[in-house]
C-alpha cells in the first residue's frame, strides 16, 4: 500500500506531485521514495543566497524535513540521485554532501541536467528504508 506524504516544513510541490511517497511492506517496514529537492527556503518558496553549496544545504535540510515527515533520517537513505546544472559544481555539492551523510553515505548517481526547476544548481532525490513503530 502507498501514501503520499505531505509535511510542512519543506517546500510544497510546485506541480502535480507528492513530497513523498510511502510504500508499506509486510512485516511493518516501509519504503520512502521522495521527489527532487531544491534549495528553496520552504517559507519564502525562493531559493536561498549563495551558491552550490548553499543549495546543497538546503536541499539536504529539506530532504531531512520529508524524511521526518515519516519518521526517518538521512541515516536511513539507501539510494540518492543528485542533479547538477553543471558538473563544474561537483566538488563544491560533494563538500557538502559529504557532511550530511558521513562515513556511511548511501549509493548515488550524479547527473547533469540541462536545467532544473527555478534555476536552481542542484536536486536531490533519495530512497530510505525504515521500520513503522
Amino acid at each position: 500500500m502507498k501514501s503520499a506524504l505531505h509535511v510542512e516544513d519543506a517546500p510544497q510541490a510546485i506541480g502535480p506531485y507528492s513530497q513523498a511517497q510511502v510504500v508499506r511492506l509486510h512485516g511493518g517496514q516501509k519504503l520512502v521514495f521522495t521527489s527532487g529537492q531544491v534549495g528553496l527556503d520552504p517559507g519564502a518558496g525562493e531559493l536561498v543566497a549563495g551558491g552550490v553549496q548553499e543549495q546543497t544545504e538546503r536541499a539536504l535540510q529539506n530532504l531531512t524535513a520529508v524524511l521526518r515527515g515519516a519518521s526517518l533520517t538521512l541515516a536511513d537513505v539507501v539510494k540518492t540521485t543528485v542533479y547538477l546544472a553543471d558538473m563544474q559544481d561537483f566538488a563544491a555539492m560533494n563538500e557538502v554532501y559529504g557532511k550530511a551523510f558521513g562515513s556511511l553515505p548511501p549509493a548515488r548517481t550524479t547527473i547533469a541536467a540541462a536545467g532544473l526547476p527555478k534555476g536552481a544548481r542542484v536536486e536531490i532525490e533519495c530512497v530510505a528504508v525504515g521500520r513503522d513503530l
